[in-house]
């Protein structure tokens, strides 16, 4: 490839959900409601986490940071996409390509890495109840959500590093509503094999190898309540069915996504719509659904609320 032809393309033009327009303002509808319930779910259980006293301890602290992530990784794609579905020309620059790459990997590793570290937490809660606040102090809690955060701007690196490298001479058509490593890879010109080994290597098997472990562990934590008394057991088998369910929602896609060759299938664009839109919005309600703490500190916020909008009125 001559180095002259490396920067031709500068930009890809996002063939999105639909090229029918009817379909494309029935979606803009339902992914803007979607995304408001996104925004509104996962800020106000960050605001409810900050503002209540008695949600201050490390589980509902990793659920905080873990809501916010939730806002951020739909913010990285949402808004494009909704005023794509509105647009006649929807494309987006090569240097805006790498940034939403950029932040959408980063962030969905930092969750990746901050799933691992709540069911960490939820072991050494059960396993070691009575050392658990030792074990988990604000020190360590601080440590681990640094590492998450490092660990997902390493992941996210890797991968901008290896697609700025590729020679872009056209085609320009993207094939998603966002950009991602296996549609920027089909585009590239020149032979790809051992990149796709590399970027199947980095996200599909290590996001595989993190499913695994946290199914092992969860499993473990399972056995385990078995010692425990009735009450003990319901609660902290709800709050691992909520991460479980959550896990399973984010893991499956991805390791459906990136554990694969860079082929297109019929369901690739059904599955992106699930892990960018839908799982976001889903796990406010997962956590707090059956979470009475939760629900308790909702309806404290809500009496507060009226109590303030009353004494303004007087």
């Amino acid at each position: 490839m001559n180095p002259a032809n490396h920067s031709q393309v500068t930009g890809f033009v996002l063939l999105g959900l639909s090229p029918v327009w009817e379909f494309r303002l029935l979606f803009f509808v339902v992914f803007s409601v979607m995304y408001l319930m996104t925004v509104t779910g996962n800020l106000l259980i960050v605001a409810i986490v900050i503002s209540d006293p008695g949600l201050h301890t490390t589980m509902y602290f990793f659920l905080g940071n873990l809501s916010f992530l939730d806002f951020c990784y739909s913010s990285v794609t949402a808004p494009k996409m909704l005023a794509d579905l509105l647009s006649g020309n929807p494309v987006i620059s090569f240097g805006g390509c790498l940034t939403q790459l950029f932040f959408f990997h980063f962030i969905g590793g930092i969750k990746i890495f901050l799933l691992t570290v709540m069911a960490y937490d939820r072991y050494v809660a059960i396993s070691q109840p009575l050392r658990y606040m030792l074990i988990m102090n604000r020190a360590v809690c601080g440590l681990l959500l640094a590492a998450s955060w490092v660990g997902g701007f390493i992941h996210s690196i890797v991968q901008v590093g290896m697609i700025i490298q590729l020679p872009f001479c056209g085609p320009d058509k993207l094939d998603n509503f966002y950009c991602d490593v296996p549609q920027l890879i089909k585009l590239a010109c020149t032979d790809t094999f051992l990149l796709e080994l590399l970027m199947v290597s980095n996200n599909g098997l290590v996001t595989l190898m993190c499913f695994l472990v946290l199914l092992g562990s969860y499993t473990a934590l399972l056995v385990m309540l078995r010692n425990h008394s009735w009450e003990g057991c319901r609660k902290a088998l709800s709050t691992c069915a909520s991460h479980i369910a959550v896990v399973t929602l984010i893991f499956v896609p991805c390791i459906y996504i990136y554990a694969r060759p860079f082929r297109t299938f019929p369901m690739d664009k059904v599955v992106s719509v699930l892990y960018t839109a839908v799982t976001p919005m889903l796990n406010p309600a997962i956590y707090t659904l059956r979470n009475k703490e939760v629900i308790l500190a909702m309806k404290k916020v809500w009496r507060r609320q009226k109590d303030f909008l009353g004494a303004l009125k007087i």
